[in-house]
């Protein structure tokens, strides 16, 4: 008996020495990515969105970081600076310029690289007039209703975006746009945001980069379908070196990486605590050949915005200028605002701000072929590019950087929403935000809010609601 008691006890003190050590190890390595993406949270907040420290940590961390209330928070308004720390063991600080927004800086070093980036890109953004209606000025939403829309109809399908009525319960949505035939329909915020007020789209920035990609092919500065220029890929014999830019724009690249939103993962580490995220994603090696496998990746969209900053830094001095001058100031996208890795590479997976009424201006480009007031912005032929199906992708599901409800190649009802238009195609962000545009209907849609579970909000409930208001 005493052989078998001691027998468990030391059983019993290995689990719980195994126990302690995985625990330390997950720990030291979650820690440091929660932490920071509490201190960029926090500093794109207060700083991009002008929302309250308190405000965004009640609402935006404390959902998801299940030690928030341990955090201590100081904002300094004078460095534009937000430091976050942690029981005296871990530290995070982001760092706020007018014209990039925050940067989380893995070291505080890291904050004079970006100093030492141009200056003055504060200029330039466009003088939209208060009288005139979306898109071209910032009144609000046109009286002038298209013929055939239900307006009672309508204004119930957005009230329902906000809160079941069933249960008066938030779905946690903070702001609505539609815009049908060209114009602004219908528009809504929750208390404490507004018209004006830039909010995180998340991964919707990843097709945003498919717009940055378009302008340089138009351009005729890129080739889709040459394999691209990575220095980590050069060495001799090195497959990654057949690797396109299509390839790249569609998620078949083939290279391994851990999409996966619950530290540690690839994803995580190369957004939390990497100071250079295109270095990071091109570090990997193939998981499979490229072309032959679908494996969305946020580290392929920041090799790609890596590529784009080598090509346009020559002629515009920096990504930013380029995007605001070929992009955002030609759609009147006055408050958008992108943001920044240590390295100073725009972080085209994930870092756009702007507002509803911005997301809905880039959707209308698309929505119009790629032309903005009778003048091409994107290439003939670029929209129907993005659009196509990934031939890897097992339901038609995703395009070159827009996701997509196409369905399965000869069977359209193999698709993520079958209630919904077979022509849908979508930027979907983190937490729920969505740019829609459904080319048949003539019609974009936008929601941007904040939601932890798929409980409360439902894409297909809101489309399905709108466009039973328009006959």
């Amino acid at each position: 008996m005493r052989r078998r008691t001691a027998i468990w006890i030391i059983a019993l003190s290995a689990g719980l020495l195994v126990f302690i050590a995985g625990s330390g190890w997950y720990f030291s390595r979650a820690f440091p990515v929660f932490l920071g993406f509490a201190a960029k949270s926090v500093c794109s907040g207060v700083f991009v969105s002008e929302r309250s420290a308190s405000e965004v940590l009640q609402q935006d961390i404390d959902p998801l970081v299940f030690f928030s209330r341990f955090i201590r928070m100081n904002v300094d308004p004078v460095e534009k600076t937000v430091t976050a720390t942690l029981v005296g063991l871990f530290r995070k600080q982001a760092y706020y310029r007018s014209w990039c927004g925050c940067t989380l800086l893995p070291i505080p070093a890291d904050r004079y690289q970006i100093d030492r980036l141009p200056t003055g890109l504060e200029d330039g953004r466009p003088d939209l007039p208060g009288d005139v209606s979306w898109p071209l000025g910032t009144a609000t939403a046109s009286d002038r209703i298209p013929a055939g829309v239900d307006i009672e109809s309508l204004e119930e399908a957005v009230s329902d975006a906000f809160t079941d009525l069933a249960t008066g319960r938030s779905r946690g949505t903070r702001a609505v746009c539609v815009a049908y035939q060209g114009q602004l329909i219908a528009e809504r915020y929750a208390k404490g945001f507004h018209r004006f007020m830039p909010l995180a789209g998340w991964s919707m920035s990843k097709s945003v980069t498919n717009a940055l990609v378009g302008i340089l092919v138009y351009k005729g500065k890129l080739n889709l379908y040459d394999p691209v220029p990575v220095a980590e890929w050069q060495a001799t014999g090195d497959p990654r070196q057949h690797i396109t830019l299509d390839q790249l724009l569609r998620m078949i690249s083939g290279l391994e990486f851990s999409e996966v939103y619950t530290p540690p993962s690839d994803v995580t580490h190369m957004l939390f605590q990497s100071s250079d995220f295109g270095a990071a994603a091109a570090s990997k090696p193939l998981e499979a050949s490229p072309g032959d496998k679908w494996h969305y990746s946020s580290g392929t969209s920041n090799i790609i915005s890596r590529i784009v900053r080598t090509i346009v830094e020559p002629e515009y001095g920096h990504t930013v200028s380029f995007i605001r001058r070929e992009l955002f100031n030609r759609l009147g996208m006055k408050n958008a605002i992108i943001e920044l890795d240590p390295s100073g590479t725009v972080v085209g997976s994930s870092y756009i701000f702007a507002t509803a009424r911005d997301w809905a201006r880039f959707g209308l480009l698309y929505l119009q072929d790629g032309v903005w007031q009778g003048q091409r912005i994107l290439p003939p032929g670029w929209v129907d590019y993005s659009r196509t199906p990934t031939a890897a992708a097992p339901k038609g599901q995703y395009g070159a950087h827009f996701w997509l409800n196409a369905g399965h190649p000869g069977s359209p009802d193999q698709r993520r929403w079958t209630a919904l238009p077979t022509d849908m195609y979508v930027a979907w962000g983190f937490q729920g935000q969505f740019l829609i545009i459904i080319p048949s209907k003539k019609l974009v849609l936008v929601r941007l809010g904040l939601n932890t579970t798929s409980a409360g909000w439902s894409l297909p409930r809101f489309v399905s609601r709108v466009m039973a208001a328009l006959h």
